[in-house]
């Protein structure tokens, strides 16, 4: 469990991945054309013996890198299922909504518990709205007014269409780029009771969180989003939204 001061990490990871993904080809392609280099200056010089070794020699280094290349892959591999996964997954999902990409969204949404949001740490089980896969790919063009819970400090209920309780109670800031990321680590704490351990024996949750915005506020206007993850025949799958800030 552990809690990252966010540094731009959505995009350092982006970087990597396409470098890793390609390292391997850039590598081999450089020692190609030196390769092919290493012979067009060297015909009026050389003898073919000479030439032939040269090539040689580039072609055992062919070799190590592509076996450095597998067992890079191999590492990688084994990383499957892990906390780096995990906040690979949770930084792709944090994107999507964003985006209100509730489409794409929804291929990740657990196929047999659906997905919850929650409006306070709270998790309230009885009543909280909880959506399936089919449901979530349409929420975003859904009219329909949900009670999605209780505000607090008044008491009157959260009634709200999706789009209205997204920009209040989902991406109320830019969580992409929060101030920490807490891995499995509570950051965000108020007056709520937060149950999300006991809500959710089988998930794991990223939360990403923000301080503060107004400095006379001594961090009182803190926001986070924790998204909740569980595993299901190796892959995991997102089942709870829960957002959260300072309550009464």
């Amino acid at each position: 469990m552990t809690v990252i001061k966010y540094t731009g990490l959505a995009k350092l990871y982006k970087f990597w991945r396409i470098f890793m993904k390609n390292k391997i080809v850039i590598v081999i392609s450089l020692v190609i054309a030196l390769s092919l280099t290493a012979c067009t200056s060297s015909q009026n010089t050389d003898s073919t013996e000479e030439l032939k070794a040269k090539i040689e020699t580039l072609n055992d280094r062919i070799k190590d890198l592509e076996e450095e290349n597998q067992a890079l892959k191999a590492q990688l591999s084994n990383q499957t299922g892990d906390s780096s996964n995990l906040l690979i997954t949770a930084l792709n999902t944090m994107e999507l909504l964003k985006n209100t990409d509730m489409a794409e969204l929804a291929d990740i949404v657990h196929p047999e518990k659906g997905l919850r949001f929650s409006p306070y740490f709270f998790v309230d089980l009885q009543n909280d709205k909880v959506f399936n896969a089919q449901q979530v790919a349409r929420l975003n063009e859904d009219t329909t007014v949900y009670t999605w819970g209780i505000y607090d400090g008044i008491g009157e209920p959260i009634e709200l269409t999706f789009n209205d309780y997204y920009d209040k109670f989902v991406y109320d800031q830019d969580f992409l780029n929060p101030h920490l990321i807490g891995n499995n680590t509570p950051i965000g704490s108020g007056n709520t009771v937060d149950n999300v351990a006991e809500a959710y024996p089988d998930g794991t949750f990223i939360e990403f969180h923000f301080t503060g915005f107004e400095p006379g506020y001594d961090g009182i206007d803190w926001r986070s989003l924790r998204l909740v993850f569980e595993q299901n025949e190796g892959k995991w799958y997102l089942v709870g939204i829960i957002h959260g800030q300072w309550t009464i």
